[in-house]
């Protein structure tokens, strides 16, 4: 029996462990709580080896790339596709918050306990927090953005020392592969703690809480399918002309995670896993476009927030016009770039976007209060679109710079 579970694919076993937590989840209710520390455990794992797997393979990756204008091809390649899908999956959820007008009629202040939001973080300030002070202490304190700044400085330097640089350069290369085998262990352990993670959630919330905003939760699904589908399958299809099918059948494993996880960092080693083992993706790609993407590639976010800010703007009765759609699309892609990859952190950017277009921080926090609820659920499904995303970036990068083993590709899991 023990043979047979190690035999059956990976996303098969996550995927079953999904729905039986789901189950006993229903099941058992509150009780379900007792066993989430079996899920805290495996994401502890998963976020141990997030910042140390990000540093050795980003500055192997670099160095693997041979000479720095080639960094400058897949970094401009990336930054942009990054911000496009965005652009579209804003505009996308701006469209289906028009058409299905969740907020009309919707009473936000009865019931609604306000929650503290805190202030929108200026973008110069996060542009500036990139740069460490420390590189240890950053490492200590999991700031993706300024580990990754300082890993690419470090490839970098160690791919212009040329053959002074030999020795670094094999250090790390084996400290890269060192750190994918551990991956592959963690995520052996990984159908057990979506079980609990699953069956806690399913227990001490459910979604029943969805139904007092059917309309609102309705959209946001509907946008998030849309999105993956028909944009990122389109993209997948039409610019690389490679099966869509496949593709997602190669990222099954990461979005699983995702959802279970609701953390782009804390899925990032498992989405780095598929994109080399399943997705043919091959390293200078994987190690700079995917951690670059698990901070500032926020797909299910932005669509997310622009969808609350239409629907808060009607439960208030704010008429908006084209100047306030176009506010509301502008700063929601920039201050998505450097969102805390962790459960409900679309939740607090809403203080930046809700702003623009008169809605006052009393009433942010009456928002905050009406979603917090039921947001968990939405949340696992945002950070699905996201780890998507940046696959999907991930591969249009790879099969431009032909850093892609098609192959591979075609040969993703098909049962």
């Amino acid at each position: 029996m023990i043979q047979k579970w190690f035999e059956m694919k990976l996303w098969k076993r996550i995927f079953l462990a999904l729905i039986v937590g789901a189950i006993v989840g229903s099941l058992w209710g509150e009780g379900a709580a007792s066993i989430k520390w079996i899920g805290d455990i495996f994401i502890r794992l998963i976020r141990m080896i997030v910042l140390p797997l990000i540093f050795v393979t980003l500055v192997s990756g670099v160095v693997a790339m041979g000479h720095p204008k080639k960094l400058g091809s897949i970094g401009g390649k990336t930054l942009i596709l990054y911000m496009l899908t965005t652009a579209i999956a804003i505009t996308l959820g701006l469209v289906l918050a028009t058409l299905f007008q969740p907020g009309v009629g919707v009473d936000l202040i009865t019931g609604t306990e306000p929650r503290h939001v805190a202030a929108a973080i200026p973008l110069s300030e996060r542009l500036i927090q990139i740069v460490p002070q420390n590189f240890f202490a950053s490492l200590a304190s999991g700031d993706t953005l300024a580990v990754i700044f300082f890993a690419l400085l470090f490839g970098i330097g160690v791919m212009l020392s040329e053959e002074k640089g030999k020795t670094v350069a094999n250090l790390i290369d084996s400290a890269s592969e060192v750190m994918l085998k551990i991956t592959h262990i963690v995520m052996e352990f990984a159908p057990f703690g979506v079980f609990a993670l699953i069956a806690a959630v399913s227990g001490t919330r459910g979604l029943g809480a969805m139904l007092d905003v059917a309309t609102l939760a309705v959209t946001i699904i509907l946008g998030m399918i849309v999105h993956i589908l028909v944009v990122h399958g389109t993209i997948i299809k039409v610019l690389l002309r490679l099966s869509p099918k496949r593709f997602f059948q190669g990222a099954l494993d990461a979005q699983l995670v995702a959802f279970s996880t609701s953390s782009s960092s804390a899925t990032l080693p498992v989405t780095m896993a598929v994109a080399e083992d399943n997705l043919g993706i091959k390293p200078p790609v994987a190690s700079s476009v995917l951690p670059l993407g698990s901070t500032i590639n926020m797909d299910g976010t932005a669509l997310y927030v622009g969808i609350v800010a239409v629907f808060a703007a009607q439960a208030f009765g704010i008429d908006l016009n084209l100047a306030d759609y176009v506010l509301i699309a502008a700063t929601t892609t920039l201050v998505s770039i450097g969102t805390a990859a962790v459960p409900s952190a679309s939740l607090f950017l809403l203080a930046a976007v809700l702003g623009i277009i008169g809605i006052s921080a009393e009433q942010t926090a009456i928002v905050v209060g009406f979603l917090l609820p039921f947001d968990r659920p939405l949340d696992m499904l945002r950070t699905v679109v996201n780890v998507t995303g940046d696959l999907s970036v991930a591969t249009v990068v790879a099969k431009s710079e032909g850093e892609i083993d098609v192959d591979v590709f075609e040969a993703a899991p098909v049962e």
